[in-house]
C-alpha cells in the first residue's frame, strides 16, 4: 500500500510488536500457555502501553486464517528494548518461544506506527 501524492507522514506514534499464531497442534495446552503463563508475564512488561489479543480471524484473499493474533505497543524502540532486556522481559520471551512451539508457523515483527 502506497500513500497518495498528497499525504504525508504524521508523528511517530508507538512501536507494535505483532504476533500471529497458526492454528495449535494442541489447542488446550496452548490457551492454557498463552492465557495463564504468557499474558500474565508480557503484562509486567515495563512500558507495555497495550496489549490486544484477536480471535475469530477469516483470511483477506486466500490461504488459512491466523488462529490468534497479538499486538503489544510501547511508546518506541528504546522504550520496548528496555522492557525485553528486564528480568519480567526475559522471561516473557523464554515463554512466547515455549508458546510458539506450540503453534508452528508463529511469525512476528515489530514496526512503527505513524498516522497518515
Amino acid at each position: 500500500m502506497s500513500l497518495s501524492p498528497n499525504a504525508k507522514w504524521g508523528e511517530l506514534k508507538m512501536v507494535r510488536l505483532l504476533v500471529l499464531y497458526t492454528k495449535p497442534n494442541d489447542v488446550e495446552t496452548f490457551e492454557k500457555q498463552f492465557n495463564e503463563v504468557l499474558v500474565p508475564l508480557t503484562k509486567k512488561m515495563a512500558g507495555l502501553r497495550s496489549y490486544t489479543i484477536s480471535r475469530n480471524i477469516a483470511p483477506s484473499l486466500r490461504g488459512e486464517a491466523y488462529y490468534l493474533v497479538a499486538e503489544l505497543d510501547w511508546d518506541d524502540m528504546a522504550t520496548m528494548q528496555q522492557a525485553f532486556q528486564s528480568p519480567e522481559g526475559k522471561e516473557a520471551a523464554i515463554e512466547a518461544t515455549r508458546v510458539a512451539e506450540l503453534s508452528p508457523g508463529t511469525r512476528s515483527m515489530t514496526y512503527e506506527i505513524q498516522e497518515v
